[in-house]
């Protein structure tokens, strides 16, 4: 499916979502950040118990950020009134997100929970190479997955905490016409940057326990092709005890170097693992929805992903 840009205008249907992910590692490879901003906020609490009804009043923008002096963490999700967007802006709340065509700028203005302390910055991500294609996740195509860029350029100037470095990113964005709860059990994925590629490799049961998986090498021009996915290898559980398992080489063993997000439902870590002839640093995510489901899990969201009520 032809797809450009952003897109921050898109048309999310009840019972829908909407998501842009951003991921980035420093030069040195000390810092790692995540942003994702939300439509539809699929792991929302609130969105659920409203009955799905209109996905713009639960917008969320979710910064991650780690690294050698500790993390920060901020989640808060906003009712439409707080909401404005349109083709190349996103702003929820405080926050936003704006594309000029070269360069997306987000700006950070959030508090985190449960320890309301400030997260506060401004990040820039301009992409090496620019995705033209949307990829169903499924059959029927009630989840989509567009990789916008997935290679670009970050720069991080953070006040709160104050840290600013530099280094490298991808950004994609999903859409869905259900809850991602309803289509799929779990997934594993992962990019990672080649010398000269970039490989992003997805795997994972659908809803009532049908396998998946998507193994494509995007090069400098955008352009994409299928691959061979390499061997299935199983990564050490979380301290949640989710199960992590990637792709990497045969022979090679993979080394999670850092677990970025440890969730009772979900899991980022940083990989070092040889990738189609290349060792490699890798961003990889694990989810279970089965998990996610529980309600154990449902009763601890909102400690963390609390919604505004000004």
């Amino acid at each position: 499916m032809p797809a450009q840009g952003p897109r921050f205008d898109v048309h999310v249907d009840s019972n829908g979502y909407a998501w842009w992910y951003i991921d980035a590692v420093s030069a040195d490879r000390r810092f790692g950040l995540t942003i994702i901003a939300f439509i539809g906020s699929v792991f929302s609490p609130y969105y659920k118990l409203s009955g799905r009804g209109r996905p713009d009043n639960h917008c969320a923008i979710n910064v991650a950020l780690c690294g050698p002096r500790g993390g920060a963490w901020a989640m808060t999700e906003r009712g439409a009134r707080h909401v404005r967007r349109d083709a190349d802006h996103f702003q929820v709340g405080p926050s936003a997100l704006s594309w000029d065509g070269d360069t997306l700028v987000i700006e950070i203005d959030e508090r985190s929970a449960p320890l309301p302390y400030r997260v506060r910055g401004t990040v820039r991500v301009t992409p090496e190479l620019i995705g033209t294609t949307a990829f169903a996740l499924d059959p029927a195509a009630r989840h989509r997955w567009h990789p916008v860029a997935p290679r670009a350029r970050v720069e991080v100037a953070m006040t709160h905490p104050d840290l600013g470095w530099s280094g490298s990113g991808y950004w994609d964005s999903n859409f869905g016409d259900e809850p991602l709860e309803a289509g799929f059990d779990d997934w594993h994925w992962s990019r990672a940057h080649l010398r000269n590629d970039v490989a992003v490799l997805y795997e994972g049961r659908r809803r009532g326990g049908d396998p998946f998986e998507l193994a494509l090498k995007f090069d400098r021009q955008g352009r994409w092709h299928d691959v061979a996915p390499p061997p299935r290898v199983r990564l050490p559980h979380t301290g949640w005890r989710v199960a992590r398992a990637t792709r990497a080489d045969s022979g090679a063993t993979p080394l999670v170097t850092r677990t970025w997000i440890d969730a009772p439902f979900y899991a980022r870590s940083g990989l070092s693992t040889r990738l189609f002839g290349e060792s490699v640093d890798a961003v990889h995510e694990s989810l279970s929805l089965a998990r996610f489901r529980s309600p154990i899990v449902q009763s601890m969201l909102p400690y963390r992903m609390p919604r505004a009520l000004w």
